[in-house]
């Protein structure tokens, strides 16, 4: 956390898919109405989701406990005061609290979830919260992936009141443990940073050298964005950190609730830049800072208005990995633009709520996007259609959903919320790899637009599956 200024979950198909369906919605993805009222009315008490084919799980912190009760310190070490031993004071950053081990800042809530509670004294001063994981080996297998993922919800503090608040979801690479000299050369990945409470997620690399460098330090490689659905702060959010070494160049791509908003590659810097910056482990930091660099970029640090006494709640931390060319692998969205008139392999997606992914046997091999229902959607950006317009959709869809279960395939363009340019139905084609090209009319289309595929369905139940789509004139 410097002066800085996503994922498929495949479910199995089962009679009681559509209970499971309402669990993983509600603390895994988020996308749909179902999850938006869960975190509106308060923290969740259910566990982190299940690994999905091709991962293991590594790491899982859920937070049960009794109220008032500190966290698991086999898993967690705290950092107290306002500096590392010989380090930086202040944390490096200007930040003014002091953090401590105290269950008044750091305890677990007793309905399953972490609460990092900033407060302030009679004097004006002010403590906060700030650990980190006991381990430090968190990396991708050669040739695999490595996903670190928080459900959180943001402290619940907007406006004046939430001047210098800055809470964090990150990671610092091992070899800064014991030296706390050797940033940003040893790499930073803020999965989730917040300020002054905007409705605003920011995703950063920091690596090389500063200021300056060949990461643009001390401000990094990042990027940001709203929350979707529901705001930062007033719901729970899933922020999604996936370091990919199965891709060349590698890549490390940030997620909030499955939508890519930031991808940093090796290609955007020298090789011994990314190497001094990836080539070891990581630990994970949770914590929530009041003033510093970042919040003073953004107005200022606290004030008399600011509010204390508003926790980061955060329900779970997961840490999964596949091995190389295990299961967890996808087709990684294309660099530059898609062709609208070429397949297009609908695995290859940029952001997603509710799919999951599976081997084919359909022509060509490789994988489909499977177990869609009614609410998931998959994001395709940049998909270029010229200057002749398109009229015609056509997808390679697949299902064995019986029982008169059906559902239609829907195109739209540039928002989830814009009305559909096409669409078919789709009901059983004879099993779950019986592969046909479904055509449809669609609105005339000519430019560069992002393709939303969205799943329509009266029933709870999974009705198609996905192995590529295209478009014509």
């Amino acid at each position: 956390m410097s002066d800085s200024s996503g994922t498929p979950r495949p479910r199995s198909r089962s009679r009681s898919r559509s209970v499971r369906r309402a669990l993983v919605a509600a603390v895994a993805t988020f996308g749909l109405a179902a999850a938006v009222a869960t975190a509106a009315t308060g923290p969740a008490d259910a566990s982190a989701p299940a690994p999905p084919s091709g991962w293991s799980q590594v790491f899982l912190d859920d937070f049960d406990g009794a109220a008032g009760s500190s966290v698991n310190t086999s898993n967690w070490q705290f950092d107290t005061g306002t500096s590392y031993p010989g380090g930086a004071g202040n944390w490096g950053t200007g930040e003014v609290e002091s953090m401590t081990s105290s269950t008044s800042n750091v305890s677990l809530d007793g309905k399953g979830d972490l609460l990092i509670t900033p407060r302030r004294d009679a004097s004006g001063n002010w403590t906060s919260g700030r650990i980190e994981t006991t381990r430090t080996d968190f990396q991708p297998p050669a040739g695999g992936k490595l996903r670190v993922e928080a459900r959180l919800q943001m402290p619940n503090v907007t406006g004046n009141a939430a001047a210098g608040y800055w809470p964090a979801f990150w990671m610092l690479g091992a070899p800064f443990r014991g030296n706390y000299q050797n940033w940003p050369g040893v790499g930073e990945l803020d999965i989730m940073e917040n300020v002054q409470g905007l409705d605003k997620t920011w995703a950063t690399m920091h690596c090389g050298t500063s200021p300056g460098g060949p990461c643009n330090e001390t401000s990094g490689i990042g990027n940001s964005t709203a929350c979707p659905d529901t705001t930062c702060q007033s719901g729970f959010h899933t922020y999604t950190m996936e370091w990919d070494r199965s891709v060349s160049p590698e890549a490390i791509r940030f997620y909030v609730d499955g939508v890519n908003y930031q991808t940093v590659t090796a290609g955007q810097m020298d090789a011994t830049t990314w190497a001094d910056a990836t080539d070891h482990g990581f630990f994970v930091i949770l914590n929530v800072a009041m003033g510093g660099g970042f919040p003073g970029a953004f107005g200022g640090g606290p004030t008399s208005a600011t509010e204390p006494g508003h926790p980061m709640v955060v329900d779970y931390v997961q840490v999964l990995q596949s091995s190389g060319g295990g299961g967890g692998d996808t087709t990684p969205p294309p660099p530059g633009g898609r062709d609208a008139y070429s397949q297009i392999q609908a695995e290859s997606y940029d952001g997603q709520s509710g799919v999951g992914t599976e081997t084919t046997t359909d022509t060509g091999g490789g994988q489909d996007l499977g177990y869609l229902a009614n609410g998931d959607w998959a994001l395709y950006k940049g998909v270029d259609f010229g200057s002749t317009p398109a009229t015609q959709f056509y997808g390679r869809v697949a299902s064995g959903a019986g029982g008169g279960v059906s559902g239609l395939v829907e195109v739209r363009l540039d928002s989830r919320g814009n009305a559909p340019i096409g669409s078919f139905a789709v009901g059983d084609t004879g099993g779950w790899q019986s592969w046909r090209t479904v055509p449809a009319n669609i609105g005339s289309v000519t430019g560069t637009h992002d393709v939303y595929l969205t799943f329509t369905s009266g029933q709870p139940a999974d009705f198609v599956n996905v192995n590529w789509f295209d478009f014509g004139h």
